[in-house]
């Protein structure tokens, strides 16, 4: 066996270092090497939905990787290395209310007497969650000059509803606040994050084609077209976001099951539903009218927005819940949040809105656990097609919406599959190294000047905008 000793420089050696020695280094280093890089990879992959694989059998090990592999397109849940990275490795900056004038106004209105809770429930809560879990989000940095994202928080479409702005104070306000941004200047809007929560999407600010157009906008909406002339989203560069579901069905205890506990598949009373109002809309009139022909099939109530031909949440859910199909056709826009709710109510979503745009379509096979059917065949022929699927296969289809309906809750970082992690992956995929716009020069030193050659850290409000 050989000595070791300690040599005149400090250092140890070996005064009879064998082969055996080196084979026994190298094998350590191989190992540590092929741990870390294994460690690395089950980061990556566990941040959709990590299970213990050590409390199933071999058998239901295989069966839930075969349903990954149906619902993800792979044995692993979690996002594909190429393009996004594989971990999470992310510097946000979230701008403080009271840090840019205007921005207060954005979030509580003109008079500042919004509260954030007020605008934290309903379909739009999302502009809420999303602001909040940012706040606290170990992503987040307070060194702006660290950041590789900006995020500016509003609540425009719940001030608005409540009329503590109106169209013109929210343009002129939007325009306000991104004259004071330098970051933003510098690189046109590209690094800056928005977020429009209603189907209104970004037309909220009327002024976004202008100002917005290089942003990454957060919205559940990927068209609405049918009352103006453009989209405000962009598939390149925006990224759609799953609607605020109502907390209190995700919630596991007992109010939760009771409410939204999901009726066996042969005791449901209907085929399929729609509950929703009709707004006038051709597809959402049609249903009504087929509800009346098979009444006994669809189940598809005049519903209004008050008075008794209104569902309170509780019966909604319960009727929700009563159907192996839960129809989800276009109202004033594209997306409705009647297709994340009919997961929690474990009902088959059937999406009956040509123009739809879903969330992280990068990761999940929407048509392995959901339905769509074109709007315009919306009559017996759909009814026919529906009653046609088997029991075995619309169990199949709701077992797989299991696996994915977590990306539809807004949770915390500390729950590893939610609607917050997928979007910081979407995120972390639209970040640039380098930012520049039309009025951002650099020179030879590598510093960066307006077009008056003046330095990015005199930059001074207000600024001309890219």
């Amino acid at each position: 066996m050989g000595t070791v000793s300690k040599n005149k420089g400090g250092f140890l050696s070996s005064s009879t270092c064998n082969i055996n020695h080196l084979v026994g280094a190298l094998g350590i280093a191989v190992l540590t090497f092929f741990a870390t890089r294994l460690l690395d990879q089950a980061v990556g992959t566990c941040n959709i939905q990590c299970r213990s694989h050590g409390s199933r059998s071999n058998a239901e090990n295989r069966q839930y990787s075969g349903a990954l592999q149906d619902v993800f397109g792979k044995s692993s849940a979690g996002w594909p290395e190429q393009g996004y990275g594989s971990r999470l490795s992310l510097k946000i900056y979230v701008y403080e209310e009271g840090e840019v004038d205007g921005l207060k106004e954005l979030i509580r209105g003109r008079d500042h007497s919004v509260a954030s809770d007020s605008c934290a429930k309903g379909q739009w809560g999302t502009q809420v969650k999303v602001h909040q879990l940012l706040q606290k989000s170990s992503f987040r940095t307070m060194n702006k000059d660290e950041a590789q994202l900006f995020f500016v928080p509003s609540y425009v479409k719940c001030v608005r509803m409540k009329g503590r702005l109106n169209d013109k104070e929210i343009n002129q306000t939007y325009v306000k606040v991104l004259e004071q941004l330098p970051y933003f200047r510098r690189s046109g809007g590209r690094d800056h994050i928005f977020i429009f929560p209603s189907g209104a999407g970004a037309h909220l600010f009327k002024a976004w084609e202008t100002y917005l157009n290089r942003s990454i906008i957060l919205t559940p909406e990927g068209d609405r077209t049918d009352k103006r002339d453009i989209s405000a989203f962009n598939t390149w560069k925006d990224i759609i976001i799953p609607g605020n579901v109502d907390d209190s069905i995700m919630l596991q205890n007992s109010a939760k099951d009771d409410l939204v506990k999901p009726i066996p598949l042969s005791k449901r009373k209907y085929l399929a539903n729609f509950l929703g109002r009709a707004q006038g809309k051709v597809g959402r009139l049609q249903l009504l009218k087929l509800s009346k022909q098979f009444p006994d099939k669809l189940e598809a109530p005049e519903l209004k927005f008050s008075g008794t031909e209104k569902f309170g949440r509780i019966e909604y859910f319960q009727h929700l819940r009563n159907a192996k199909f839960c129809l989800a056709p276009r109202g004033e826009s594209s997306w409705t949040l009647r297709f994340y709710e009919a997961f929690f109510v474990e009902c088959v979503p059937v999406i009956l809105s040509d123009q739809i745009e879903l969330p992280f379509q990068n990761v999940l096979y929407y048509n392995q656990f959901s339905i769509k059917w074109p709007a315009t065949r919306i009559g017996v022929e759909l009814l026919e097609y529906l009653d046609s699927i088997t029991d075995t296969e619309i169990k199949r289809m709701i077992a797989r919406g299991r696996q994915v309906r977590c990306l539809w809750a807004y949770a915390p970082e500390s729950v590893e599959c939610s609607a917050m992690t997928g979007i910081l992956w979407e995120l972390q995929r639209k970040v640039r190294h380098f930012h520049q716009s039309a009025e951002t020069f650099w020179l030879h030193n590598g510093s960066v000047v307006s077009r008056n050659l003046v330095p990015f850290n005199e930059w001074r409000p207000p600024m001309l905008l890219p």
